[in-house]
């Protein structure tokens, strides 16, 4: 009988799963989501192949797995950042700090080579984690707008021109001791892009 980690079952779950994840995280940075197996992310977690193919069948629900538990960590920080900001534009200087941040850390292809990776269902599931993330930015664009903060003029516009500009590789694809200054030239232009004429 194999190993049970952490004493429980659930906590053996929750000790593999925590393994499996860190394990892909790396090899997503490394080398991207077209060269991950199975076996080679449970050879990097230290557990058996049976195990992993317990709690995931394949790749994509591996995946899929991985973006969920990554997407509510996310917008948990998200939500405990966004509280401390005093006005809309900290609100939003915030969110674009952590997006870029987040997507400098997260190796996947982009939506569109994604979907052409995964079967549609698989998919569907990893883009609904971008939904909690936009409905975030459009509430922070709007109270900008009633602040007076931000310019009036078609905020639909305005929030799919800034998730775009946030979505842009270019801006974190940096060496590591350019991404701050990359970041931040970032967020003064999205800041400015919303400003009022």
């Amino acid at each position: 009988m194999p190993k049970v980690l952490g004493g429980s079952l659930a906590a053996h779950r929750d000790e593999v799963r925590t393994r499996v994840f860190d394990a892909l995280r790396e090899q997503l940075y490394e080398r991207g989501f077209d060269s991950v197996t199975l076996s080679g992310v449970a050879a990097a977690a230290g557990v058996g192949r049976s195990s992993i193919y317990n709690h995931f069948p394949d790749r994509q629900a591996l995946l899929v797995a991985f973006v969920e538990h990554e997407a509510a960590r996310y917008v948990a920080d998200l939500e405990a950042a966004l509280a401390a900001a005093g006005s809309p534009t900290e609100a939003l200087a915030v969110f674009v700090r952590l997006q870029l941040r987040r997507l400098a850390e997260f190796h996947l292809p982009p939506g569109q080579a994604l979907a052409q990776t995964l079967d549609p269902s698989a998919y569907r599931r990893i883009a609904a984690h971008a939904d909690p993330i936009s409905t975030r930015l459009r509430a922070i664009v709007s109270d900008g707008i009633a602040a007076g903060e931000m310019a009036a003029r078609d905020p639909e516009v305005l929030v799919a021109m800034i998730a775009a500009a946030l979505g842009a590789r270019q801006i974190v694809d940096v060496a590591e001791h350019e991404l701050d200054a990359s970041v931040e030239a970032a967020e003064r232009i999205v800041l400015a892009m919303v400003r009022p004429s």
